[in-house]
C-alpha cells in the first residue's frame, strides 16, 4: 500500500485549505483512513478518522466543527477540509490507512503517507 498526501501550504489564519491523500496498492474499501498531524517538537496526534464505507467519522476536539474528513472511493482518495484555520493547526499532516475499523490510535494504523506541511500565518 502506498499513500500520497498533498495539498499543504501557507494559509492565513481564518482561511481554508484542503488536503488530499491518494491510496494505491490494495482494495481501498477494506481500509479505514485517518489524518494525524505532528508539530515541531511534538508527538504525532490524531486529527480525524473515517470508516471503511464513510458512514462514521471522528474528530479530535480541537478541530470539531472546523475540519471535515471525507472519502471518494472511486478515486481511492480521502480529503481533509480545513476551515477557520488557527495558528495552532500548523503542522505536518499525515494520512494513515488501517485495515479494518477506524481508530484514533496512531499505533493501529498500518500505512502512512509522507506528510504534507501546513503553515499558518497570523
Amino acid at each position: 500500500v502506498q499513500l500520497a498526501d498533498s495539498g499543504g501550504g501557507l494559509v492565513q489564519a481564518g482561511g481554508s485549505l484542503k488536503l488530499s491523500c491518494e491510496f494505491s496498492g490494495d482494495t481501498f474499501i477494506y481500509y479505514s483512513m485517518g489524518w494525524f498531524r505532528q508539530a515541531v517538537g511534538e508527538e504525532r496526534e490524531f486529527v480525524a478518522s473515517i470508516s471503511r464505507i464513510g458512514d462514521v467519522t471522528h474528530y479530535e476536539d480541537a478541530v470539531k466543527g472546523r475540519f471535515i474528513i471525507s472519502r471518494d472511493d472511486p478515486k481511492n482518495t480521502i480529503y481533509l477540509q480545513m476551515n477557520s484555520v488557527k495558528p495552532s493547526d500548523a503542522a505536518v499532516y499525515f494520512c494513515g490507512a488501517r485495515f479494518g475499523g477506524s481508530s484514533y490510535r496512531r499505533e493501529d494504523y498500518n500505512y502512512w503517507g509522507q506528510g504534507t506541511l501546513v503553515t499558518v500565518s497570523s
